[in-house]
């Protein structure tokens, strides 16, 4: 095993860099678009959807419309889904537009579960969307969205 000085360590994190910046990809997650969407939100949906375009039908979110805590936020997802072996919901994932990690969770479901229905509590940065995307086991994505307003201790800062 051969140990790099600091100089070849150096120049191997440098071609790093220059090779993420030729292929297109971001060094800085925190950049927003104009939606508030974070680039790591737009990683994260794409990671679960592909290309597809996911039909906003059939997904139930409940959460609070106003979250004085964004430390600990309630939710309630639930799918409609006839849960056969013909027809049912594979995957349930939850998303959040502006937190550091857009990707909060992934359920897994099989016929056996007898519902897509999850619940559960989730930490929200700030004042933002909620995206749950179901994926069904005939490949098609159903979406619902959520938008959270949190509230630092009460005060109405955002």
């Amino acid at each position: 095993m051969r140990l790099i000085d600091r100089r070849e360590f150096l120049l191997a994190g440098g071609a790093t860099a220059a090779a993420a910046v030729v292929a297109g990809v971001p060094l800085s997650f925190a950049e927003d678009d104009a939606g508030g969407r974070s680039l790591q939100f737009a990683w994260a949906f794409r990671n679960v959807v592909g290309e597809a375009v996911p039909e906003e039908a059939q997904v139930t979110l409940d959460l609070p419309e106003i979250a004085e805590n964004g430390n600990t936020v309630p939710y309630k997802i639930e799918v409609e889904s006839p849960m056969t072996e013909a027809d049912h919901v594979k995957k349930l994932h939850l998303l959040s537009t502006a937190n550091p990690q857009a990707a909060v969770a992934t359920f897994h479901f099989t016929p056996q579960s007898g519902k897509a229905a999850v619940a559960g509590r989730m930490r929200l940065a700030k004042t933002q969307d909620v995206v749950a995307v179901a994926e069904t086991s005939g490949g098609k994505f159903l979406m619902g969205k959520r938008n959270v307003k949190v509230v630092i201790g009460g005060c109405g800062n955002e």
